[in-house]
């Protein structure tokens, strides 16, 4: 983990892209949270190692991320490397196997960005979509540049935080929070025994709580921010429900808090998610799990039960 300026990182990989493919990326997770809550403060820090970003949309995503990864090769990014990935993939490297584009910024290794795809669409696209046997709703494109094949991969709710991106001033946009929020939500519909591949602060932690942790520290933001943010939430929800799944969102929406509402039964879940977030999001506000576990009682009360409601009209 890295302590990172969400506002210096958006204007280093600015910077080092041409400004017309800008545009094609969105920001998610910890640092778009951050740049979205602590702008005010342009000392305040976010703490992670990785920075999320999306091609959108998904039938620009072989070319938009061949300009994007190629113009960061050629800035003196440097890919990641680890035990799984020491050198991009071949021709002959199967889709699932190849690894993903995972970047270093020029002169440090502290911290690396990650390129991701938003979702096919329904009517699907021309590109090869591989599904992953292993995990439900992951999917993969492969791209192919200069250095060698790579593979872009993304989740099955990930097009909702296509809804509506916040720009920002280096013409990269950032996920709503709330958006984030409701494709965790989503996509953890229980709480699963699967673990972080890496250890939060010495600590094994459940991906399930990790997430949902992270959906309970957006909604904290949010509040923060301006009272009762999050009372507008529902209604932002149910509307992109409707518009990126119009077949089966009243089913999403109905069963939107079901991880959330087995985490907050167990004390020792939200435990860990409360560690999850104090290493993270809200490394300077230390929650504890009895706030934790309070503030999922409020986003379960304000946001949740009301989507809910939604559903049954």
């Amino acid at each position: 983990m890295s302590l990172l300026s969400p506002r210096e990182v958006l204007k280093q990989v600015a910077d080092a892209l041409p400004a017309d493919c800008r545009g094609s990326i969105i920001i998610i997770g910890s640092l778009a949270a951050g740049y979205q809550y602590f702008q005010d403060d342009p000392e305040a820090l976010v703490q992670t190692k990785d920075v999320d970003c999306m091609l959108s949309p998904h039938i620009e995503v072989v070319p938009a991320g061949k300009i994007v990864a190629q113009s960061l090769f050629g800035a003196n990014w440097q890919m990641r490397k680890d035990e799984n990935f020491g050198e991009p993939g071949t021709a002959d490297t199967p889709i699932e196997e190849l690894p993903l584009v995972r970047l270093h910024p020029p002169g440090g290794d502290d911290w690396f960005i990650e390129l991701m795809m938003s979702p096919p669409g329904a009517a699907q696209s021309a590109t090869e979509v591989r599904d992953d046997p292993q995990n439900p709703g992951k999917q993969f494109v492969r791209l192919e540049i200069e250095q060698g094949h790579f593979g872009l991969c993304s989740f099955g709710y990930l097009s909702l935080v296509e809804e509506q991106p916040i720009a920002t001033e280096f013409g990269i946009a950032i996920a709503r929070p709330e958006m984030m929020a409701l494709a965790n939500l989503l996509h953890h519909p229980k709480i699963g025994d699967g673990t972080m591949s890496g250890l939060i602060e010495g600590r094994r932690i459940k991906r399930s709580n990790k997430d949902l942790g992270r959906v309970i520290a957006l909604a904290w933001l949010a509040n923060r921010k301006e009272e009762d943010a999050v009372l507008a939430w529902p209604e932002a929800w149910a509307f992109a429900l409707q518009k990126r799944f119009p077949g089966e969102w009243k089913a999403l929406a109905a069963r939107a808090g079901n991880g959330l509402r087995e985490m907050l039964a167990s004390l020792a879940d939200q435990e860990e998610a409360a560690h999850s977030c104090t290493s993270g999001l809200l490394a300077r506000h230390r929650l504890s799990a009895e706030q934790v576990g309070i503030e999922g009682q409020r986003l379960m009360q304000d946001a949740i039960e009301p989507l809910e409601a939604l559903a049954r009209t």
